[in-house]
């Protein structure tokens, strides 16, 4: 571990020189990429640095307790040095090793959401509506912004199906554990005896693509116009502006109408067809990494049921990690945070054992 950490270390130093060479930063596509691996290196290059100066640290102790002319004093505080600086080098070395995982390239990239009503009818459209303004009041609370990206209302507070878009750093990093079927079990304002019912909706969160990372060969792409249908202003059932995008080879359908202007609702109908075509390729990779693992964890496997929500009870529970929260209210505001973390915590473990065997 420690001669790779030296060689990352020598390796971010020669990035420092490169980005500053005028020949280099002339040449912006080349810059832009060395500044983004160097920036990948930063935070563990900085920890090693941390942990290189604990081991200085606990050395020079050991010195003094060696040192046959220090008085007793001194070696006192060695020994209470040692101590705390050999539970620091432990925490250090934790996260080390975690830090040398090998990281997602999609991690770092803004999302498309998708959310979708599954079984339980108008209950299941209003569980999408909540679990929409559950994702964007935390997209809120970590200063991450929203676009509405598509959206089909049912007609009473709930969605047939709405995708949006999330944009901050490390937005991927945070909600692909989120990808699956999520329960809700509660009772409807509309049920008189009182029973529970249980709804699904499902959830894909996928890496926005551009043209680097997915060429779009567009004589595969259908594009057909009709128009808008739904509350949107006088404007929206004059003119064509809906437009419906299919991908000839798959059958991928994606229909876009938020937009009054044709061209942006083209836009953001490739923009998903683009994160929904590189999504179906990254499944198959993990279906095939997932027969090794016991564990789904991360895998984002859409038929998963990975969430409960049971309101009588007030709980959240997660089926993956067996974590069950009991604070439904403020985690539908967003406060989600708890789950997110024991969710990344789990993989990274996982993914630490197979380094290990």
């Amino acid at each position: 571990m420690l001669d790779k950490l030296a060689f990352l270390e020598e390796k971010y130093e020669d990035l420092s020189e490169k980005i500053g060479d005028p020949e280099i930063i002339n040449d912006q596509n080349q810059w832009k990429r060395l500044v983004k691996e160097h920036s990948d290196l930063e935070e563990i290059v900085i920890k090693y640095r941390e942990y290189k100066a604990a081991e200085e640290g606990l050395q020079g102790a050991k010195e003094i307790l060696r040192d046959k002319e220090a008085d007793d004093e001194l070696k006192e505080m060695a020994k209470m040095e040692i101590s705390d600086l050999e539970d620091q080098i432990q925490v250090l070395e934790d996260e080390l090793k975690i830090l040398l995982l090998p990281k997602d390239p999609n991690d770092d990239k803004d999302v498309i959401v998708e959310i979708r009503a599954g079984a339980g009818g108008d209950e299941a459209g209003l569980f999408a509506a909540d679990l929409f303004r559950m994702y964007t009041r935390y997209a809120e609370s970590v200063g991450w912004k929203v676009e509405m990206m598509s959206a089909n209302d049912t007609g009473v507070g709930g969605y047939k199906e709405v995708i949006f878009m999330i944009k901050g750093h490390g937005a991927y990093s945070k909600l692909k554990y989120e990808s699956g079927v999520h329960r809700v079990q509660r009772i409807p304002s509309t049920e008189s005896g009182g029973r529970i019912h249980t709804s699904t909706i499902t959830v894909a969160v996928l890496p926005e693509v551009d043209d680097v990372d997915f060429e779009l060969n567009m004589n595969d792409i259908r594009v057909d116009v009709f128009r808008s249908s739904g509350n949107g202003g006088q404007s929206v059932n004059t003119t064509d502006s809906a437009v419906r995008v299919t991908h000839i080879p798959t059958g991928a359908v994606v229909s876009c109408q938020d937009e009054k202007s044709q061209l942006k609702n083209k836009e953001k109908a490739l923009k998903i067809l683009r994160a929904r075509l590189l999504d179906i390729l990254i499944q198959e990779q993990q279906a095939e990494i997932a027969q090794n693992r016991k564990s789904q964890v991360g895998t984002g496997d859409r038929s998963e049921r990975i969430r409960t929500y049971n309101f009588p009870q007030g709980r959240i529970t997660d089926h993956r990690i067996n974590l069950t929260i009991y604070k439904l209210d403020s985690f539908l505001n967003g406060d989600i945070e708890e789950m997110i973390d024991a969710l990344i915590t789990t993989d990274q473990a996982e993914r630490m054992q197979e380094a290990g065997n």
